[in-house]
């Protein structure tokens, strides 16, 4: 579904050009979730930006469903992310969800059966009439979830949506994802610091090193639901090990438990 090939991505800083991301490749399959793990500042936002439109690679090509280069955004990848102000403030819960269905195309009648579909899909009838400010933390990044889906898009790019929810809110809408990525069979792309979190959300975890970033292993993770099952332990022991062997140190990452 999607695919990025030898991909190099980077900044000016002080007129200089900086290298981020040195040459990645990697495929995520139709239908899976793809987890992008690795230290800070290895690029994992910087492709996700690049795989969402906004930025352009410096060399490489991004495609998605076949197409060739992605050079700008579109309706066929929605992106979630981590910041709780995503949401338009002076509209409504269903309000967030219809708006760009609208700008899509879609008739009034449409936006809303669809919005109220979704509502009900990610648990959120109780507050369609409520407005951002009403909602709490988690509320908010489920209401941008349900938005992004509502797009039915062929790729869902996701940074960190996560990473600022406390425990409890965040192993919930841990297991919400799987469960509606399970159901809707949509393709995701996600961005995450948790060796914890790339093994429970995800079918495989692509391994970034530090920058300029390559891949380090793409790890098979499907199935692994149980944070207590040996073989969740295993493969959180090799990731940190991926990471630890590439000069980074792991023993931090897994502290927000699946």
């Amino acid at each position: 579904m999607l695919e990025v090939s030898d991909v190099r991505l980077g900044y000016l800083v002080d007129g200089e050009p900086h290298l981020a991301v040195g040459g990645v490749s990697f495929s995520v399959p139709r239908g899976s979730t793809t987890m992008l793990l690795g230290p800070s500042g290895c690029g994992k936002s910087t492709i996700l930006k690049a795989a969402a439109g906004f930025l352009r690679p410096w060399s490489g090509t991004i495609t998605v469903s076949g197409r060739t280069s992605v050079a700008t955004p579109g309706p066929d990848r929605a992106v979630v992310f981590q910041e709780f102000d995503q949401l338009f403030p002076w509209r409504t819960v269903r309000g967030n969800l219809e708006f760009p269905l609208r700008a899509n195309g879609r008739t009034r009648e449409q936006a809303r059966e669809r919005a109220d579909r979704w509502l009900t899909t990610m648990g959120l009838d109780q507050a369609a009439a409520r407005y951002p400010h009403q909602l709490s933390g988690g509320m908010k990044q489920r209401v941008a979830i349900a938005r992004a889906l509502a797009l039915e898009p062929d790729v869902l790019l996701m940074d960190e949506p996560f990473g600022a929810l406390d425990a409890q809110t965040r192993d919930r809408l841990q297991r919400e994802l799987k469960q509606v990525a399970a159901e809707t069979g949509i393709t995701v792309l996600f961005v995450t610091h948790s060796i914890a979190e790339a093994v429970y959300v995800g079918d495989q975890v692509v391994v970034l090193s530090t920058p300029p970033s390559h891949v380090v292993d793409t790890l098979d993770v499907r199935g692994l639901d149980d944070p207590t099952d040996p073989a969740f332990v295993a493969a959180q022991t090799r990731l940190r090990s991926l990471l630890a062997g590439d000069g980074v140190d792991g023993s931090g990452e897994s502290e927000a438990a699946a």
